[in-house]
């Protein structure tokens, strides 16, 4: 036995996973994120030629889509072929956010006891109540992107996506780009997600959840399962509430991103099954369970990369089984709400499918 108390034996298979795994970083890995780079240039000059229509017409709708150390700020990658832009609104300030757990994982922004609407840059989307509408909002940009649209220097390869409330961009018929009208609330940190992080476990440090949640958190305008259920119109005012940055700090250090990479190629090649009852983001949400599970850095040394892989395999085939899984940072959240049973059988069974490989033959990475 060696100190750590694993046989040499064990650590021969760990280093023949990770010859592999490693492989597969470079080879599969490395041209997935080649070729995403490539497709997000593309999309971006498009998306910020319509912005820039958007910003004539209406100045309170300022791109904030900007390229910075030649990544560009505001974009999240929802699949190779498929994106998000976030498009941050300025003058939060005369509103309060109220987080009462009404609707799950999703808030709304209140006038201030006190406030005018006058005082407010947004006012004509204030409603009776006093709250700013989430829906108005996106209502009048969807408008203003479809003029945008029409008046742009790309408009041959450019086409709303019709018979949605969102604001999406279909480009070069190959990709789609929903563009979401947000306010960023930094220093702030939403009761809903007051339970994290766990006590007793020493992951995250105490200077890492400071620095998230001085982070923060975003609102965006977009649809939610949970406004479905509830009819009433005050639900459309609702912002959803989004963790990405706070998600994104938690997994710096050791092999946690590398991981999720792995993870993301595996995904586009045998997970994205009819129903898309696993998305990417799934992924991400189980990395983070994982490092709860994990807590001590040696535990994401690049030798123990295949342990994590097939760890949140296993958490995903149980989630999928279970039908649930809950959002990290609000657990009342389920991220597989309204997916279909017999997709997610599907996608248990090639999660199944993967792990065995995984563990019993790692030289299938090839194949895989």
């Amino acid at each position: 036995m060696l100190l750590d108390g694993s046989s040499p034996d064990m650590m021969a298979a760990q280093s023949k996973i990770l010859f592999q795994l490693n492989k597969y970083y470079n080879e599969r890995v490395q041209t997935r994120q080649g070729n995403i780079v490539k497709t997000i240039r593309e999309v971006c000059k498009v998306v910020q030629d319509v912005l820039k229509e958007v910003e004539v017409q209406e100045p309170r709708f300022i791109s904030s889509l900007n390229e910075v150390n030649s990544r560009f700020e505001g974009l999240e990658v929802v699949s190779p072929t498929e994106f998000e832009v976030v498009l941050y609104l300025n003058q939060m300030g005369v509103f309060n956010f109220v987080d009462d757990g009404s609707i799950p994982g999703c808030a709304v922004l209140k006038l201030s006891d006190g406030r005018k609407r006058s005082m407010s840059l947004w006012v004509e989307f204030i409603t009776a109540s006093g709250y700013l509408s989430a829906r108005k909002i996106r209502s009048r940009f969807q408008t203003l992107v479809a003029q945008a649209v029409d008046k742009c220097s790309y408009r041959d390869t450019v086409k709303m996506v019709a018979d949605t409330t969102e604001v999406k961009l279909r480009i070069k018929e190959r990709y789609v780009v929903q563009i979401t009208p947000a306010f960023r609330c930094g220093g702030i940190w939403p009761r809903s997600a007051a339970h994290w992080p766990i006590p007793h476990i020493p992951w995250p440090n105490p200077n890492l959840v400071a620095e998230v949640k001085t982070e923060g958190f975003d609102l965006l305008s977009k649809e939610s399962i949970y406004m479905k259920d509830k009819q009433s119109a005050a639900e459309g005012d609702a912002w959803v509430m989004s963790f990405k940055y706070a998600e994104d700090r938690l997994l710096y250090g050791g092999c946690r991103r590398k991981c999720l990479s792995i993870l993301k190629t595996l995904h586009d090649r045998h997970l994205d099954v009819p129903g898309a009852p696993v998305i990417n983001y799934h992924l991400k949400t189980l990395l983070l369970y994982e490092c709860e599970k994990h807590p001590r850095e040696m535990e994401w040394d690049d030798t123990c990369l295949g342990d994590r892989i097939n760890g949140i395999l296993l958490q995903l085939i149980s989630c999928l089984q279970n039908r649930k899984c809950p959002h990290y940072f609000l657990p009342p959240v389920d991220l597989f709400k309204g997916k279909s049973a017999s997709a997610m059988d599907n996608a248990a069974k090639q999660a199944w499918r993967i792990l065995r490989e995984l563990l019993t033959n790692p030289k299938s990475l090839e194949k895989l």
